[in-house]
């Protein structure tokens, strides 16, 4: 891609809807494949001028909404979305994790349970807690919301010398504490 990869992507896309994937009737003698750019500005709800000078490369910091709309209009999934936003040069919007993503499987709980003298977990990359052991329980009782591990940790990190157990922290308190940093703003869903 050349130094307009935001008007590439937006071409690329529009190319490959029909009319009728959007609910336009057919015509005949079309000299483009897909939409034509006046389409795509009415479906995005912005000037047929604006959607020309965000593919031409003249205009190349579109609003958030703007993205929003346009993505509508040119159906594009989550991923395709987020590539946009980050094409025009701006954060994705957060998003919330879908149900699926917070959902543990029976089969890993059942697991759990099988050994009671271990402590089992599971966390989603926020760090939260979706589902625990009856010994993990009890270990984890001081982060009795079951949100945010890593708010806890780095709270405690923050505030001074002492672990929970009173005990001095390590002079480098990681791979444990770590992992938050590496986890955040990964996915569209997990802002900073």
């Amino acid at each position: 891609m050349g130094g307009n990869e935001l008007g590439e992507f937006l071409r690329a896309r529009r190319s490959r809807l029909s009319p009728a994937d959007v609910g336009f009737p057919r015509s005949r003698g079309r000299r483009v494949s897909g939409l034509r750019r006046e389409e795509v500005a009415v479906l995005a709800g912005v000037s047929a001028d604006y959607y020309a000078r965000l593919e031409q490369g003249r205009e190349r910091h579109p609003s958030g909404q703007v993205v929003d709309a346009l993505a509508q209009a040119l159906h594009l999934d989550a991923d395709a979305c987020w590539h946009a936003y980050r094409l025009a040069g701006l954060v994705p919007r957060p998003q919330t994790p879908s149900p699926d993503e917070e959902r543990v499987a029976p089969q890993l709980l059942r697991l759990m349970d099988v050994f009671p003298t271990a402590v089992a977990y599971v966390v989603n990359r926020r760090l939260d807690i979706l589902a625990s052991n009856a010994l993990a329980d009890a270990l984890l009782s001081p982060l009795a919301d079951r949100r945010g591990m890593a708010r806890p940790c780095s709270a405690t990190l923050r505030r001074g010398s002492c672990s929970p157990t009173g005990t001095p922290w390590p002079v480098t308190p990681s791979p444990r504490c770590g992992s938050p940093k590496v986890t955040t703003g990964t996915t569209p869903a997990c802002p900073p």
